[in-house]
């Protein structure tokens, strides 16, 4: 081939590469434009086993909303202190992009004080990143407060995409010791990719020794209250201001204290916009209670205008500090596709001993008749987490919990995202070894062993009797 026709050929490849990326970009900032026809709320739960990691919640409306992935996380954090909290989603402008920001922190288990965690604690957020909301990668840390002398955190990360300089202003809470007063500020980072940072400087401070964490600013493109901007931040009160410039000066509009809700009461402040309309919930997180609680207002011009609502439901795990982000038809139907479908409720029925059912007591696991509570014999047969064609069993009142062979004994425990955990909860489902209508579960890491039940404890053993066969042979059942 002659080296012009190379040339026009690598041309034309050039050409058809540029359109089709194009097109695609083109796809995706159409998807991004699209109205929005639901919500999904990323958040913690609390400080147990697997609290501090990554949920999502779902709701068509914005009030009444219902725990994906059946109600277990979606995504462990298995860098830093293996613990996360205050998860922030974060689109790009085009749509073709998604981060997940959050707290690098787990308090379950560690023994540590909260004057500890705020003072030595990790200066890194936790970042996840997609290209779909349903594919995230690994879990990074991204150092933001390093470079802040006698910095003792970074809390409650948030982000916005800041339409003039075309980058993201990345903001949270960090406690250090400024002009002899230590305290928490909020400091800023400016970046494009959630991996190259400048340097941190303070964004928000306020007077004397008062501290401010949890701020949070929503955008409101029809400037609805006469402002671009607002923000709400825990500082003594749970305090809103509002601006035409993310890194301007800020206007006081006030605060919720008239309503009875003071930073004491409620922290983690949440913004969600209505979908279709110029209306406004600030949810509000009081932690030590019912969880999050919504105040709405259609005009942000004075907080005298934020009214209570009390026809909200937020499903049954106690939501505590995250953020919400407004989804299109097509971002909403990738979600519910990969986590919206509720695998249904089985027990585990013994073959030998058919009044007895597989259920966890003190996160030990044995056969029992009459189990009580009933809660305690539920499972969920669910894809293996370690192998296609395999299952492993999630508890129904531990979403997040597997029934777990350790040392070839059996336990309910909550899924540490390591690979060990994962073979160890993991079995294939084959026919009966006592009668082939019924099933028996082959380990995935020691194949020569089967989920069986001796003395009515569960064990992991190789099976070369009869009394085994039917020791290891079970029926998932209603």
């Amino acid at each position: 081939m002659s080296r012009a026709l190379t040339r026009v050929g690598a041309l034309v490849a050039a050409v058809a590469l540029l359109f089709t990326s194009l097109s695609a970009t083109t796809d995706r900032r159409a998807e991004a434009l699209e109205p929005f026809t639901g919500y999904l709320m990323a958040h913690f739960t609390g400080e147990h086993a697997i609290g501090e990691q990554i949920y999502f919640t779902h709701s068509r409306d914005g009030l009444h909303w219902t725990e994906l992935n059946n109600g277990a996380p979606v995504l462990l954090s298995t860098v830093g202190e293996r613990g996360v909290r205050d998860p922030a989603l974060v689109r790009s402008p085009a749509g073709d992009r998604y981060w997940i920001i959050a707290t690098d922190l787990r308090m379950s288990g560690s023994g540590r004080s909260w004057s500890d965690a705020s003072n030595n604690g990790s200066t890194s957020l936790v970042v996840w990143e997609s290209t779909d909301l349903v594919n995230w990668s690994a879990p990074r840390l991204l150092d933001v407060a390093g470079g802040i002398p006698t910095a003792g955190d970074a809390w409650a990360p948030e982000a916005i995409h800041d339409p003039v300089s075309g980058d993201y202003v990345l903001y949270w809470a960090t406690n250090a010791t400024l002009n002899g007063v230590r305290k928490h500020r909020i400091h800023y980072v400016r970046t494009r990719d959630f991996r190259t940072l400048t340097a941190p400087q303070v964004y928000i401070e306020r007077p004397g020794t008062q501290h401010i964490i949890d701020t949070q600013i929503v955008g409101s493109p029809t400037s609805v209250g006469g402002f671009r901007y607002y923000r709400a931040s825990k500082d003594g009160q749970i305090t809103v201001e509002g601006s035409n410039s993310i890194l301007g000066s800020w206007t006081t509009i006030g605060n919720l204290s008239h309503m009875g809700l003071t930073a004491g009461q409620v922290e983690g402040p949440m913004w969600m916009q209505f979908n279709g309309r110029d209306e406004w919930a600030l949810w509000l997180d009081n932690a030590g209670g019912e969880g999050y609680l919504p105040v709405t207002s259609a005009d942000l011009s004075s907080t005298q205008n934020f009214r209570r609502l009390s026809d909200y439901s937020l499903g049954t795990a106690h939501k505590r500090h995250g953020s919400v982000l407004n989804l299109t038809a097509v971002e909403e139907s990738r979600v519910l596709a990969k986590w919206g479908t509720t695998t249904p409720v089985n027990r585990i029925q013994s073959f030998n001993f058919q009044d007895r059912y597989v259920r966890h007591a003190n996160f030990d696991v044995r056969i029992d008749p009459n189990v009580s509570p009933a809660q305690d014999a539920h499972f969920r047969v669910v894809p293996g987490l370690a192998g296609t064609d395999t299952v492993s069993f999630q508890s129904v009142n531990y979403p997040g919990y597997y029934l777990r062979h350790r040392n070839f004994d059996f336990v309910l425990a909550p899924d540490d995202g390591t690979a060990t955990f994962k073979a160890d909860t993991t079995f294939r489902q084959v026919a009966g070894l006592a009668s082939s209508s019924w099933s028996s579960f082959q380990s995935y890491n020691y194949p020569d062993r089967y989920l069986r039940h001796y003395a009515y404890q569960l064990r992991l053993d190789p099976i070369t009797t009869a009394t085994g066969r039917s020791d290891a042979t079970f029926r998932v059942t209603s």
